[in-house]
């Protein structure tokens, strides 16, 4: 299914969003939350302090540090060090043990396989618009096989905000020497993706497949419920 809420301009550039929109991440999240679970239950202390015990430290961090919500990958880090130094452990064990949690995770993290029909879009969409990827996530792209598909990636925390803000956008328009409306984003996020999008002045697609509950009430400018409808605007 496709279908425009408004008129799309011409575009150069198709922006996408990695975790939901080009592969299914919630298995993967959860083995590497569990990696990570795993480690640290082994350690002293770790496992006695309850369930909740890693999401109150994750909201103390925030507390302490409002700008970690933009960076994913320092914020876990940062709730690391200090679910750890809560428990007594001296500072090189916290760093030993904040370290290796954060590997666990990570190593699971990047354990993704992108579908083959997935990478055949890309590898076809490529052939008539620049693709680069725009992203709140920490994956590290590098480590799988969407390494060599995109001219440019941009995640938040290392290159900006987090979407909806506009940093990402607007360095993506400004690298590539484009405007922003010559960009068109697709996520699978109305409240990141699409209201970052549109906010920006990026034109958007909203990959529908995820029902789930947002809190943006705006229009994407497409609205697709499979990944494959892209090649829609291929042009022979």
């Amino acid at each position: 299914m496709i279908r425009f809420n408004r008129a799309i301009r011409p575009f150069s550039v198709m922006s996408f969003d990695l975790d939901d929109t080009l592969y299914n991440n919630h298995p993967i999240i959860k083995a590497a939350v569990s990696a990570q679970q795993n480690y640290l239950n082994a350690l002293p202390r770790y496992q006695e302090q309850g369930p909740q015990y890693w999401q109150q430290c994750r909201q103390l961090a925030a507390l302490q540090q409002p700008e970690l919500k933009d960076n994913v990958t320092q914020w876990r880090k940062h709730t690391l060090r200090l679910a750890l130094s809560k428990l007594g452990f001296t500072e090189q064990e916290v760093a030993l043990h904040a370290s290796n949690a954060y590997n666990a995770f990570a190593d699971a993290r990047s354990n993704i396989v992108v579908s083959d029909d997935v990478l055949a879009l890309l590898d076809n969409l490529a052939q008539h618009f620049t693709l680069i990827a725009i992203t709140n996530g920490n994956v590290e792209i590098e480590r799988f096989n969407l390494h060599n598909k995109f001219e440019l990636v941009l995640q938040a925390g290392m290159h900006g905000k987090a979407k909806p803000h506009s940093t990402l956008f607007d360095k993506a328009a400004a690298h590539l020497k484009v405007t922003k409306s010559d960009i068109l984003h697709i996520g699978d996020s109305l409240d990141t993706d699409v209201q970052g999008a549109n906010n920006t002045g990026c034109q958007s697609v909203w990959l529908n497949d995820q029902n789930a509950k947002y809190n943006y009430k705006g229009l994407a400018d497409v609205e697709i419920t499979n990944i494959h409808a892209l090649t829609h605007f291929i042009r022979s």
